[in-house]
């Protein structure tokens, strides 16, 4: 690692892990323009944005992630795709003593048992209190992505656990926004508005916190350049239920009219929620960071995803 005060030195070593898309690509880009050198590692799906160096190893191999590094050190390590805590292990492995900052993405999911209607801190899941089970099958895809939020759960569990090791954890709640979300889901309530089909919600449709793709972005590069540890919320201020991002949607389909179903059992629409999912962000306002207002950016998030009239 670069030593701090070497007049030589003006630009900082960040590795990314993952990102080759979605909030992940406005990252680098931004932690290029602001002069850093950026080295992304991934399985060589895809190549990083211009001016990133770029390694080839799956993550998942250790020994592959070791080798592909070779002797580089970082200032920080930002790893968009740790979704275990087997892979969380791994990085720590082979991480230590490489970086003096690791920023792991993880997620407003792992508070999925906070059932409250009142914004969760923090401190409402301490990850040194949280079990690991590394015997779980978390090498199977599908376990994997019905275990999303137990597995960042574990993976905060294992960054957490001593020794000492330079992590915070960003739970990001969720992401709206971009010409290219590929999530589907303001498209969902599209496709449906358009049709004159329902809209499929519980009973009870719990709000949550959102973020907007360039603000996630902003938040990851300044989180970058701190030096608090441990978890963080990442959420603009205000709350929205399914109603609010219907309402935006609609507004940008002339005759659109907005039907719900309720739903007592079974499968319901994206971003509408049986339980509460919102987020208490003033640690990282108290840090020094500035959100914006969710019912502000909402509407340009569904110009930028949706276009003018169009679902795609």
């Amino acid at each position: 690692m670069p030593e701090e005060g070497d007049a030589a030195v003006t630009a900082r070593e960040i590795l990314v892990i993952g990102g080759n898309r979605y909030f992940g690509k406005r990252l680098i880009e931004r932690l290029l323009a602001a002069g850093d050198r950026v080295t992304v590692l991934n399985r060589g799906s895809a190549p990083p944005p211009p001016g990133a160096a770029h390694l080839v190893a799956d993550r998942d191999d250790e020994a592959a992630l070791r080798a592909a590094l070779g002797p580089r050190t970082f200032d920080a390590v930002v790893d968009q795709v740790c979704y275990t805590p087997r892979q969380a292990a791994a990085a720590r492995r082979v991480l230590t003593g490489r970086t003096r900052r690791y920023v792991m993405t993880s997620t407003v999911e792992v508070y999925e048992y906070e059932d409250t209607l009142g914004l969760v801190r923090e401190s409402d899941l301490d990850p040194r209190t949280v079990r690991m089970d590394h015997e779980l099958p978390w090498d199977e895809p599908g376990f994997r992505e019905s275990a999303y939020g137990e597995g960042k759960r574990q993976a905060e569990a294992v960054l957490a656990a001593g020794p000492a090791f330079p992590y915070t954890a960003v739970r990001v709640a969720h992401v709206l926004g971009g010409a290219d979300d590929f999530t589907g889901r303001l498209a969902h309530y599209a496709d449906r508005i358009r049709a004159g089909e329902p809209i499929a919600v519980p009973a009870e449709n719990r709000p949550a916190t959102y973020i907007h793709v360039e603000e996630i972005a902003d938040f990851l590069q300044w989180t970058v350049g701190q030096d608090f540890t441990g978890p963080v919320n990442a959420a603009s201020h205000g709350t929205l239920v399914t109603a609010d991002l219907c309402a935006a949607v609609a507004a940008r389909l002339p005759g659109g009219e907005v039907r719900y179903q309720e739903v007592e059992v079974g499968e319901i629409s994206p971003l509408s929620f049986r339980r509460a999912y919102g987020m208490d962000n003033s640690r990282a306002t108290e840090l020094g960071y500035r959100f914006g207002n969710a019912r502000q950016w909402l509407p340009r998030a569904v110009a930028e995803t949706l276009g003018t009239g169009r679902s795609t």
